[in-house]
């Protein structure tokens, strides 16, 4: 696909909890076509410590608009002065980059899809379960918090599938990590996709592998240029070393030694 490097406008700044704010950019132009799954960078400008682009997943594209969204956890300075964008000011975006999740082309009403985030990694899962709808499909989503006050964007996630939860000390949903969660064991799922600590997506891969569920995983490596140039984000695959922001961030489980 064509990559974009575009100054979009500040829509929207929304703090959703003390870590964590919604950007809402858009263009003068009619944004170009982006997959679920597909990453952004974003260059930090007025940040004396921020040097190069923050890797930001694509959280929900709202075309009607024509709005991109970014679900940001801030974690450092870089992250903690986009936090600070207000309305009307200018962030330079190159768009869309890596590769993305993949639609079914089965009969949607015998295809059980299973979407499963934790933490930030609930991001990718809102547009990817946006798509699935708009292709006819049901997708059931498994969103796992630290506490409820973690769990983000539940009523996005409820205009299109189903919302399971879990969060470690029970204050929401069942007790517990996703893994954990009784779903799991009472639908026959067809498939499933993963986002967030790695710790959580190789206990969900170990799962679907059990269970000869296919299984896609978004990596969240290091991704400092997006292109492939500065080898931060290397992975070891089955096919060798590859680099995530260009041969990733989605992979089949498959394709991953994390089973070995």
């Amino acid at each position: 696909m064509k990559k974009y490097m575009l100054d979009m406008k500040v829509t929207a700044n929304v703090s959703l909890q003390p870590n964590y704010t919604l950007l809402k950019l858009t263009s003068e132009e009619t944004l170009p076509a982006m997959l679920p799954g597909q990453f952004v960078e974003v260059r930090v400008d007025g940040s004396p410590t921020t040097f190069l682009r923050r890797p930001i997943s694509i959280n929900f594209v709202d075309k009607a608009a024509n709005e991109l969204w970014l679900l940001i956890q801030l974690i450092g300075d870089g992250t903690k002065k986009m936090a600070q964008c207000a309305v009307g000011d200018l962030v330079n975006v190159m768009l869309p980059l890596g590769n993305s999740f993949t639609i079914p082309t089965t009969d949607a009403a015998q295809t059980k899809l299973l979407l499963v985030g934790g933490g930030v990694g609930t991001a990718p899962m809102l547009y990817l379960g946006a798509c699935l709808k708009a292709a006819g499909f049901a997708p059931i989503f498994l969103l796992g918090a630290r506490s409820a006050s973690d769990l983000l964007q539940l009523e996005d996630f409820k205009q299109y599938g189903e919302v399971y939860m879990t969060t470690e000390d029970g204050s929401a949903g069942e007790k517990g990590y996703v893994t954990n969660h009784s779903i799991l064991n009472e639908v026959d799922f067809s498939q499933i996709y993963t986002c967030g600590p790695k710790p959580m997506m190789m206990a969900v891969a170990k799962h679907a592998s059990s269970k000869n569920i296919a299984c896609e995983v978004s990596l969240e490596n290091t991704m400092a240029c997006g292109i492939g140039a500065c080898l931060c984000c290397v992975e070891k695959t089955s096919e060798g070393h590859v680099c995530v922001c260009t041969d990733g961030p989605v992979f089949n489980i498959e394709k991953l030694t994390w089973q070995n």
